[in-house]
């Protein structure tokens, strides 16, 4: 039996997608394993605190949304609705994983900012206005479009077989998100790096940058997927910016609270970050 151009490139869009969802598994699985320590000596030896809340919901989701992503790409589901169902459900997670990301950095560009109130108000009013416009568009592209399966046997999972130009309109928003945080980074650190000298100082300022170069380049990449590709590659490569950005987030915070633990049990007269509320203190003899 032959089979159409179309169904062709979907059956080779879906076995991607297979490979790309496994691999991210088999990477988030390792990475795990390899932080394990670190990570259950950060869980016991913290303090509970809404930023350990958010730690643990940015550390944990990604494994729910690679179980919804596998189960989606190897079982055969003839079901249109179920396979829309499981599609909007795994891109639920990943906008919720984008979010927990996003936040960890907002507080930190707040913190560097010395908790000015003013400037919180105006980055979580851009925040949730472009939060509110995304899920509207994505709602808007996803929700109401048709989904299929491939023709060609041995070949399982789904695709939207329709899509909209309109879905690159939220990595274009995030990624100019992105790009002021990190701009109020940037002065920032022009402004106190020899006021500040201490390591955390040095540590907090880099994560940020290093964070947002690493988003800005997710979100251009996604912005060109979104309109030159089918819809099975950019689903999977938005999972993979969502999962990627989640564990440099995580692996982020470790780092700086393991930074701080060795300066509070270091010298004295340092600049160091409680933590618990991500706030500059003086640490005075």
């Amino acid at each position: 039996m032959e089979y159409s151009t179309d169904d062709v490139a979907a059956a080779r869009s879906l076995q991607f997608a297979t490979y790309i969802y496994t691999s991210m598994a088999a990477f988030w699985t390792y990475d795990y394993a390899c932080s394990l320590h670190e990570e259950w000596t950060f869980l016991l030896r913290s303090h509970w605190s809404k930023m350990k809340g958010l730690y643990i919901v940015t550390r944990y989701l990604p494994f729910i949304l690679l179980i919804t992503d596998l189960y989606m790409s190897f079982t055969s589901n003839e079901n249109p609705v179920k396979c829309g169902m499981l599609a909007n459900t795994s891109s639920g997670f990943g906008m919720l994983l984008a979010v927990c990301s996003e936040c960890f950095f907002i507080l930190r560009t707040y913190a560097l900012w010395d908790r000015n109130r003013i400037l919180l108000a105006a980055i979580l009013g851009t925040f949730f206005s472009f939060l509110a416009a995304s899920v509207s568009i994505t709602v808007d592209t996803t929700v109401s479009a048709a989904y299929a399966t491939s023709p060609i046997p041995g070949i399982t999972g789904c695709y939207q077989s329709s899509t909209s130009d309109r879905i690159f309109i939220p990595f274009l928003l995030f990624s100019v998100f992105g790009l002021g945080l990190m701009i109020l980074t940037l002065i920032r650190a022009i402004q106190n790096w020899r006021i500040n000298p201490s390591r955390l100082y040095v540590v907090l300022v880099n994560h940020n940058i290093f964070y947002y170069v690493c988003a800005f380049l997710f979100s251009v990449m996604n912005m060109f997927t979104s309109l030159l590709l089918q819809d099975t590659y950019r689903t999977v490569l938005n999972g993979f910016q969502f999962l990627t950005l989640a564990i440099v987030a995580v692996r982020m915070h470790i780092h700086l609270w393991q930074t701080n633990q060795h300066l509070v049990r270091g010298s004295s007269g340092l600049v160091h970050i409680p933590l618990s509320d991500i706030s500059f203190a003086n640490v005075t003899a």
